[in-house]
Order: C-alpha cells, then sequence, then structure tokens
C-alpha cells in the first residue's frame, strides 16, 4: 500500500526536511545580507535558526535505517561520509556567520564556506541516493529547488515577524523575499511538469502516469497543496507587502511555511516510497 511504503521512508523525509531548511535558510540569509537592506538582528537571527535545523539534520542523518528492499530507492554508502561531514560543518558555520552578522560584518568568506558546505550536504544526498549519473542530477535539481523554496519561506515569515515588533522598517527587503519565494515556487511548478512528463525518478514510471497510478492522490496533493496554492499565497503576500499591510502578508507567510512544508514531505515520501520525483 503507498501509505505503507512513505512510512518506511519516514526517516529519509524528516533528513530531507531537516536538510533544505538548514540549506535554504543559510542561503536566504546570505542573500538578504548581499542583496537587501534587512537588519543585522533579523539576519544573524535567521543565521541561528539555520544552525539549529542544521544540527537536527546532522542528528538525523546519523539515524538513517538502511532503505527497504521494497522501496525503490537505493544507497551508495560511499557518500555517508562526505554528506555527515557538511552536516557536521554546517550549523558551526551558520553560528559563526551569525555572531559575525550581530557585530555587522559581511563576513563573505564565512558565507561563501557556510554555502560551500550546504551544497556539498545536498550534493552528497543526490550520489548517495540517486542511483548515480543522470539519476543523481535530477535529485540534486529536486533537493536544491526543495531548499530554496522551504528555507525561502522560513527565513520571509520571520522576515514579516520582523515588521510586527519594528513596523517603520522598510517594506523592500519583505517585498524581495517574496518575489524570490514566488520565483522559486514556479520553478518547482515547472519541475513538477517535465518530472511528471518524463516519468523521472527511479521506479522508472511511464509518462504522466504517476498522475492516475495507485500514487495518484498523493501527487496531486504535492502539484495542488505543495505547489499551486502556495505560489497564489506568495503572490498574493507580495502584494500585501507592497502596501504595508505587513501583518496580512506574515499571515500569508505563515500558511505557505505549512504548505511548503506539507510539499516537501510529499514529495520526499515520493521519491523514496515511489520512486518518483515530483
Amino acid at each position: 500500500m503507498p501509505a505503507d511504503r512513505i512510512a518506511e521512508s519516514l526517516a529519509f523525509i524528516n533528513w530531507t526536511v531537516l536538510t533544505a531548511l538548514a540549506a535554504g535558510a543559510f542561503a536566504a540569509v546570505v542573500a538578504g545580507r548581499f542583496l537587501t537592506e534587512a537588519t543585522k538582528g533579523y539576519l544573524a537571527f535567521t543565521a541561528f535558526s539555520a544552525a539549529a535545523f542544521a544540527v537536527l539534520a546532522a542528528l538525523a542523518d546519523t539515524g538513517l535505517p538502511a532503505l527497504s528492499p521494497a522501496l525503490a530507492v537505493r544507497a551508495d554508502p560511499a557518500w555517508e561520509a562526505p554528506r555527515r561531514i557538511a552536516l557536521t560543518a554546517l550549523p558551526i558555520i551558520a553560528a559563526i556567520y551569525g555572531v559575525a552578522l550581530l557585530r555587522g560584518g559581511r563576513a563573505a568568506p564565512i558565507a561563501a564556506a557556510g554555502l560551500a558546505a550546504a551544497a556539498l550536504a545536498l550534493v552528497a544526498g543526490a550520489l548517495s541516493w540517486g542511483g548515480g549519473g543522470l539519476g543523481s542530477g535530477l535529485l540534486l535539481v529536486e533537493l536544491v529547488a526543495l531548499a530554496v523554496a522551504l528555507g525561502g519561506v522560513w527565513a520571509a515569515m520571520v522576515l514579516g515577524h520582523w515588521y510586527l515588533v519594528t513596523p517603520r522598517l522598510p517594506e523592500a527587503p519583505l517585498v524581495r523575499f517574496a518575489r524570490w519565494l514566488t520565483l522559486a515556487l514556479a520553478l518547482q511548478t515547472a519541475l513538477f511538469l517535465v518530472w511528471v512528463a518524463l516519468g523521472a525518478g527511479p521506479e522508472g514510471a511511464p509518462a504522466f502516469a504517476a498522475l492516475v497510478g495507485d500514487w495518484a492522490l498523493f501527487v496531486w496533493l504535492r502539484l495542488l497543496v505543495g505547489l499551486v496554492f502556495p505560489l497564489i499565497v506568495s503572490w498574493a503576500a507580495i502584494q500585501t507587502a507592497r502596501s504595508r499591510s505587513m501583518e496580512s502578508a506574515t499571515g500569508l507567510l505563515y500558511i505557505n511555511v505549512g504548505t511548503i512544508a506539507a510539499g516537501t514531505i510529499l514529495a520526499a515520501g515520493l521519491y523514496f516510497g515511489a520512486g518518483l520525483l515530483v
């Protein structure tokens, strides 16, 4: 049964969510520092939260079980050590970067080191469970997209909350973060269509079969709840932020944290449980 297969892959779903949060939130901090006028307090707080997520991801990585033979995905143990090194380094670097931000520095070398650790974690994850070659490349694209969307919505939501306690902040940073999030979700939606059209994933499903097969309910939930709905909400968040309705924008971003997290869970469950890339 589909639900049973997803349950067998819960540890890997947990890894995907936590790693995406850590890598994506740290990348959002770096983008916010160099491309927006976001305050140092906000950026430091988000960097510390990325460090906390990375600690949880590292702990989750050490507890990953062997993949069940019933699943379509197979593991390559050669990439276990690089994956764990990256997830051990990321929280340390993110915490150091948070301290540097509090002091008002740009700390470009530290930012670059953190981005490298985040990238290594995602690359090693793709090589661990992508099957090598093209499969690992496609999984890497998926993991990066998940990280950008989930980490981005977390960073945007925290920034929206910052306006509630510091109402005189200019609206430009929140508008920019919401626009980036909208672009990330639009890219994910396009990738979904490509993956389904190609039958991408280790299961090797026929074109568009995922939309009507045993996993169709979860696939449609991934599309409608995890992509289309948050894409509309993100667009609405841009409009409300531009009009300085910061409470409304923050509320919309809170909703998106839940829906994008749910979409990430569904995407990871469908990959590890069904071998479908969506």
